[in-house]
This record gives structure tokens, sequence and C-alpha cells, in this order.
């Protein structure tokens, strides 16, 4: 069977306005089987997505997060949360170890802090994001072309930080069910087909809005006076 599958979407465990509740919720209703909450260097928003959808029999959550580290983000997916690590090369080994699925996300892209042409330095990757809907083209292109070069399989996804998002940008994922192993299995074995998208026009005003909004929500928490005495 196909799935529809968005692995890279943010709540407000990190930089994502919705918490996990309101993301499955849209992403049922947008027809996506698999997700997983990829928050900012913590498991907890996926964690918490994953208790949530634990009855659901439509939808699985696949736990993971957004890394960043030493040489730029990638996106890490694993059966459970783990501690990481923020080198690169010790990431990819303790992946390894726990049965991970290790992804560069939006690799070319510098705004996102990609980590660039240094994906051609390693070779554990699971899969390329090779279409990131809030990417540049050219960012987009190249990582294309990065994957067909080391012959590793492509994904789409929305990088979602509202849940308009979600789903903008999506792969088809050819699993036996709905289960971590399946997905997994599918992953590994390039039973996928990354479908491209783009943010829709009418709610980029949305998007803007919050990220401004969080900007200084953020700097304003780390102006506030400590309470320590």
């Amino acid at each position: 069977m196909m799935f529809k599958a968005d692995l890279h979407i943010h709540s407000y465990y990190s930089d994502g306005k919705a918490g996990p509740r309101e993301i499955i919720t849209y992403a049922i209703t947008s027809g996506l089987s698999i997700i997983s909450v990829t928050d900012h260097d913590t498991f907890q928003g996926s964690i918490a997505a994953v208790k949530i959808s634990s009855s659901l029999k439509n939808i699985i959550v696949i736990p993971g997060v957004e890394v960043r580290t030493d040489e730029g983000d990638v996106l890490v997916y694993c059966y459970e949360d783990f501690e990481f690590p923020r080198s690169l090369e010790l990431l990819l080994d303790k992946a390894r170890e726990n049965n991970c699925l290790v992804v560069p996300a939006h690799p070319f892209d510098v705004m996102r802090l990609g980590i660039g042409d240094k994906v051609f330095n390693y070779k554990d990757w699971a899969a390329i994001e090779v279409w990131n809907a809030g990417a540049n083209t050219g960012a987009n292109k190249k990582a294309i072309e990065a994957a067909r070069l080391l012959g590793i399989p492509g994904i789409a996804n929305s990088d979602a930080h509202i849940v308009e998002h979600i789903g903008a940008a999506y792969t088809l994922i050819e699993a036996g069910d709905l289960t971590l192993s399946e997905v997994f299995e599918a992953v590994l074995k390039g039973r996928m087909k990354p479908i491209q998208g783009r943010y829709p026009f009418r709610s980029m005003v949305k998007r803007i809005k919050w990220s401004i909004e969080y900007r200084v929500r953020k700097h304003y928490s780390r102006s506030e006076p400590s309470s320590e005495t």
C-alpha cells in the first residue's frame, strides 16, 4: 500500500506554532498516514505526538528530531528517543547503534543551515531530503542531484511551522502496514516517491506573522531577569 508521509514538522516544543494534537488532527484531515514531529534538538514534541496517536488506527507518528550538528541540520528518525551527540560523525555512529535513520535536512539551503557539500563526506544516510517546501528551488535541485550521484533515495517534506503548511510537500511510501518496522524497511529499500510542493500563497502572511511573534517571544524570554537570589 502507498501511504502519504510528511516527516519534517515542527511543534511548539521548538519553533512551531501548533501542539502535537492539532498537528495530528490536521495531518489526518490532509490525508497523511505517516508523520514525524521533528522539533529542533528535542524529542519532546515527537514523544507527545506518539502518545496521542497510539489509540488511532489511521496514522502513525515516527519519533523524530532535527539535530543541529557541528556540520549542519539533520533529521533523525528512531523507534524511541535517545541522547544524541552534536558531532555528526558520532551521531551517525549512535544512530546506527539504535537502528535510527538519518537524513540531511534541506542540505543545500544555506539559510536553513543545511550541511551542503559535506553530504558527500558521509555514507550512512538513509535518504536525502530532496524537496523541502520552504527551501528555494535551487537548493532543492542540488539536493535532487546529490541523491542521484550518491544513489540514495529522496524524500519530500513540508518543514511546516504552522499547520496550514503540513503536507505541502510529502512522500509516498510503499509499506505493507502502518508500523514503524514496515515504514523503516520501506525507507531503507527506497520504496518511496517524493512529491514536490510549495506553501499555499494565502498562508504565507500567517507564516510570516508567526515567525515574527516567535522571535519576539524568544527575545523577551531571554531578557527576563532570573528569579534566582
